[in-house]
């Protein structure tokens, strides 16, 4: 008995436990600054929702919230940052498809793990992808070129901002839902990419409306579909792959936050909640929409089982399409 109460003493004077503690850093957070890190360089599409995303945060918490751009090797470099982080929510990552999905399929000794290492929080916005032709490809439509592609194996190319990216698998995706042997051509960057198929190089390219727009003002390029099962409500004259009867098939690339795996749920499920209501502010919303945002948001637990799923569906395709980093 004197053995039991001697125990007890020993922990109460050794503080509260663990559980308690979290409740008690929930409740005052945030106390302080709070560092979000980019795994991009400054200026892109990411630092415009992370900064988007942090502006708004800032204003609702009374603490800064600190951008920290860390771009390079696929993200890896700002990935890796977030998993050795503490796990007391002043730290957040706008992870990518890229980061999450496309990397521990395609990167030998990660030096993180997708399921283990982070606390997924919430989707912030999808990238529908389209894919769109040179004039001179003789396809009206995306059944036209599946066709060609069918009628001779290999010789339809695609351009993509480079190998293992999410258009990259938007293609191999193609290629896996409907046999057809298409051929990739990487280069560095969404610009380079379009401008191949601008000047005839390359047969189409899977990309984001943005990107292509002002080709297709000019007559360069010609849109086939949008690679999704319903039409785009923005751009309503547009028919999707789905219409065409492609089953299986989206193809674009999302954003997120993730914290650190074992962050306080009362921690997550804020940040869920502030982010969430961020991006659908009026002002926020209508500036990532004119980029060809869609905001796409998820409770803690669906963007859970989204990442899952994608992990399992980009193995798949990874695997059927033989794609590597090297």
């Amino acid at each position: 008995m004197k053995r039991i109460q001697t125990l007890a003493l020993a922990a109460l004077l050794a503080g509260p436990p663990l559980t308690m503690m979290n409740a008690m850093a929930a409740d005052n957070w945030p106390a302080r600054p709070i560092r979000f890190i980019v795994p991009y360089p400054p200026g892109g599409t990411t630092d415009i929702v992370a900064r988007g995303i942090g502006a708004k945060l800032s204003e609702k918490y009374g603490q800064q919230v600190v951008i920290d751009n860390r771009g390079g090797a696929s993200t890896i470099i700002g990935a890796e940052l977030m998993a050795k982080a503490a796990p007391d929510g002043y730290t957040m990552l706008l992870a990518t498809a890229t980061t999450l999905s496309i990397n521990p399929n395609v990167v030998d000794k990660l030096p993180y793990d997708t399921l283990r290492d982070f606390a997924p929080v919430t989707q912030t916005v999808y990238v529908p992808f389209v894919i769109a032709a040179h004039p001179s490809v003789p396809a009206n439509n995306i059944s036209e070129l599946l066709a060609l592609a069918r009628n001779k194996p290999g010789s339809i190319s695609y351009s993509t901002p480079g190998t293992a990216s999410t258009n990259h698998l938007g293609g191999a995706l193609l290629e896996y839902v409907t046999g057809v042997k298409l051929l990739h051509v990487p280069f560095k960057g969404s610009g380079p990419a379009a401008a191949a198929v601008v000047g005839g190089q390359v047969s189409f390219v899977i990309t984001g409306i943005a990107t292509v727009l002002p080709f297709v003002k000019g007559g360069k390029i010609r849109v086939l579909a949008f690679a999704s099962p319903q039409r785009h409500p923005n751009f309503p004259d547009i028919p999707s792959t789905g219409e065409a009867g492609i089953k299986n098939y989206e193809s674009g690339t999302w954003f997120s936050v993730v914290g650190r795996a074992g962050t306080a749920r009362p921690i997550i499920a804020r940040l869920n909640k502030d982010i969430i209501a961020a991006l659908n502010t009026p002002d926020l919303k209508e500036r990532l929409t004119n980029i060809g945002f869609d905001v796409r948001t998820q409770s803690p637990e669906e963007f859970a089982k989204f990442i899952r799923d994608d992990l399992a569906l980009s193995s798949k395709v990874i695997k059927a399409a033989g794609i590597r980093l090297e």
